[in-house]
């Protein structure tokens, strides 16, 4: 802490010699540093694909995110940041809520705690996660109007998520801050509000900045590291920096969440990107029947299994950022309407309810087995079950047709500056970034390069997805049919792509920590726009065994 006031107090000073001298050098905040070392550190690391290439990016200047906020953020003393601290550091929205409408805190407040944080930890390179790659330069000055609103008419009524301060993983448009899906051919895109986003503001949320993801939501190299982007760098895990993987591809919105940098954050899943980094970081994350939430204005991989979801520290928040970004969508075919408010009952339980756990998880998996343990004593039915024994034929093909199509519809309706945007296709990407490798594709552009190998004719991709929409929904069905159940459960993300091409939902909540520290997640899976029960399920499960903790090195 004393660092970052030091780092802040000295910029301060160098801010307000510059009012009076022409001639003094710009403020610097931070600056790059030689990685080496820590790349040597992991290159023999048991996981091939944490042995890093690098840490830091080489395109981005952190001062060009910091600096805009700067001044707000060092008028912050200690003494506020320990009083705000104990009333917003890992409460649930309602909590935070409540402290607002009192009086012990102002969404002024609320959103200075986080920049606070931000700053504390982003800035300093041996504690930063390389998550944020964009602040919104106006998220103060929002935030004291909500206060001018709230207080003009505290009865009023208004969504849980008035005055919440998000960050959205950076393939989602936002305006005001280019979307880059991570990739520096993408790194001068400006845009207008995905649809989620209006949404979002149109409740009233206050759009805190944008995060790491993996590059082209980590369909572009292959066995690279999770939580890279040529843009971002290198996503690091805050209960474990280098150590555990931070997940894929919604990596910065899973760290940014654990490290409590913002209320909540938004991920984006094709197969596993919100389940994979929410478990990986404690958080819960959840990926929605294709349809529950607009896909519009966001940098796709694929039109028939894309979706973005909500990623928070509690099933609670979950639901409320779910609920506050639904909405039908005209410009996506998909999109459908809801009057579900997906909030959370006091009253939710596991008596009575009826799961289905896998055998060779329980055999395997000594926490998942503990944990069907504790549900059964919550009063739950488990039903043990032996999986069918099938694959996912021409998955890779959905994925490689529907983004080299989608890709060029996504760039042609949403890029603005058409000019600073020179690239139009997927063969125009594999040959900007040729044009630089070392900087651009560290590891390889591998499936940039299957999709435009890919044969598969419309008519094959269309038996493709319909197959294996059967099949899927067939490997769930049977047993959810069979045994009456509420819910499958899973570990992590181990049956992603199963539930991405049923188009079921899937809610993966904090079940524990493996004895090196890393996070592992209990995964509910169940039939399509079934999320309102997930909801309740997964809250149950979380208020009856209330394992998740924040990282160690980030409470202070």
């Amino acid at each position: 802490m004393k660092n970052v006031l030091l780092i802040i107090s000295f910029c301060f000073i160098l801010l307000s010699c510059k009012e009076e001298k022409s001639n003094v050098e710009p403020v610097v905040l931070w600056e790059s540093y030689n990685d080496s070392l820590e790349v040597a550190e992991n290159a023999s690391h048991e996981t091939k694909r944490m042995q890093y290439k690098l840490i830091q990016s080489k395109v981005l200047n952190k001062n060009d995110v910091f600096l805009p906020l700067y001044n707000e953020v060092s008028k912050v003393t200690e003494a506020d940041y320990q009083k705000w601290k104990s009333l917003i550091l890992e409460q649930d929205i309602p909590t935070i809520q409540a402290e607002i409408a009192k009086g012990a805190l102002s969404y002024e407040n609320l959103v200075l705690f986080y920049l606070y944080r931000i700053y504390k930890y982003e800035l300093n390179n041996e504690t930063t996660l390389n998550t944020v790659l964009a602040l919104n330069k106006n998220v103060v000055d929002e935030a004291r109007q909500l206060d001018k609103d709230f207080k003009a008419n505290p009865t009023k009524k208004r969504h849980a998520i008035f005055g919440m301060p998000i960050l959205l993983k950076d393939n989602i448009d936002t305006e005001g801050m280019n979307t880059t899906a991570g990739a520096i051919a993408l790194i001068d895109n400006a845009t207008d509000d995905a649809f989620i986003v209006q949404q979002l503001k149109k409740n009233q949320a206050l759009i805190l900045g944008k995060v790491n993801l993996s590059e082209w939501a980590y369909f572009l190299c292959s066995g690279c590291p999770v939580g890279y982007s040529a843009v971002g760098g290198q996503t690091l895990n805050p209960y474990g920096r280098k150590v555990f993987e931070t997940g894929g591809s919604s990596a910065g919105s899973g760290t940014s969440v654990a490290a409590n940098y913002a209320v909540a954050a938004v991920g984006t899943e094709t197969s596993g990107s919100i389940l994979s980094p929410s478990s990986q970081n404690s958080v819960v994350g959840l990926k929605p029947t294709i349809g529950l939430l607009s896909r519009s204005g966001i940098v796709p991989i694929s039109s028939t299994l894309d979706t973005p979801g909500p990623m928070t520290k509690n099933v609670t928040d979950n639901a409320i950022l779910l609920s506050a970004m639904t909405g039908k969508d005209a410009a996506d075919a998909t999109s459908v309407d809801t009057n579900e408010s997906f909030l959370i009952s006091d009253t939710n339980t596991l008596s009575g309810k009826r799961f289905g756990a896998f055998k060779n998880l329980l055999e395997s998996d000594s926490i998942y087995a503990q944990t069907i343990a504790k549900i059964k004593d919550l009063g739950a039915t488990i039903v043990e079950f032996e999986p069918e024994q099938i694959g996912l034929p021409g998955f890779l093909s959905i994925l490689n047709i529907d983004m080299r199509n989608d890709l060029p519809a996504y760039i042609k309706a949403h890029v603005k500056n058409k000019d600073g945007v020179k690239v139009t296709s997927i063969a125009d990407v594999i040959a900007f970034n040729n044009q630089d490798s070392l900087t651009r594709i560290p590891y390889g552009q591998v499936l940039f390069e299957g999709i435009m190998a890919d044969t598969t004719s419309a008519e094959g991709l269309e038996k493709i997805i319909a197959d294996l929409e059967v099949s899927s929904r067939s490997f769930f069905n049977k047993v959810l049919d069979e045994h009456t159940l509420d819910a499958i459960l899973s570990i992590n993300n181990y049956h992603a792509g199963f539930a991405a091409v049923a188009k079921y939902p899937a809610l993966t909540v904090p079940m524990g920590y493996k004895t090196s520290g890393e996070p592992i997640s209990l995964t509910f899976i169940a039939k399509q726009f079934q999320e309102a029960k997930l909801l309740q399920l997964g809250a149950a499960f979380e208020k009856g065994t209330k394992v998740r903790k924040a990282p160690s090195g980030f409470v202070d």
